[in-house]
């Protein structure tokens, strides 16, 4: 997100700065435009999807759900959970805490404790598996290359 979002701030007039910001993929997005085969992957499973707040405010979270979605058995819910409070580096200040933790008190942390201990929780933002694993002791969640690596490992 940094090379599309931040780069041509930081060299506007630069060609190369703008054909690299204009080439740069997530890699779901990636995943959901050049790979066509793939192997059957299958996950008996449901999951929460968490998506990072600088993905969903630049491109959203359609490419990841969509990679979600070629995965037979799993079941994905997108939490509508705003911002997990981890912000990027913002939560991990001492006198910023009590706010990061009250973000992701809000829906986040609620939701996945809710859920069952076998629910998957799929967070591609460093920060908000941080924030995820702090709040919801016990709960460890999955980049999206994990859980499919899972699926792409799980035997029939």
């Amino acid at each position: 997100m940094t090379l599309r979002d931040e780069l041509l701030r930081f060299f506007p007039k630069d060609p190369r700065a703008k054909a690299l910001s204009q080439r740069a993929l997530l890699l779901d997005e990636f995943l959901l435009r050049e790979v066509t085969a793939q192997r059957s992957m299958k996950l008996a499973a449901e999951a929460l999807f968490h998506g990072h707040c600088h993905q969903k405010a630049l491109c959203g979270t359609s490419a990841a759900l969509a990679v979600l979605e070629r995965i037979k058995g799993l079941k994905v819910s997108e939490l509508d959970a705003g911002c997990c409070g981890m912000a990027g580096a913002f939560g991990y200040h001492r006198e910023r805490f009590e706010i990061s933790r009250r973000l992701g008190e809000r829906v986040l942390a609620p939701a996945i404790r809710k859920s069952s201990a076998q629910t998957l929780i799929i967070a591609d933002g460093f920060s908000c598996r941080t924030q995820i694993e702090s709040l919801c002791r016990g709960r460890r969640a999955l980049h999206l290359a994990q859980v499919l690596n899972l699926a792409a490992t799980n035997p029939d």
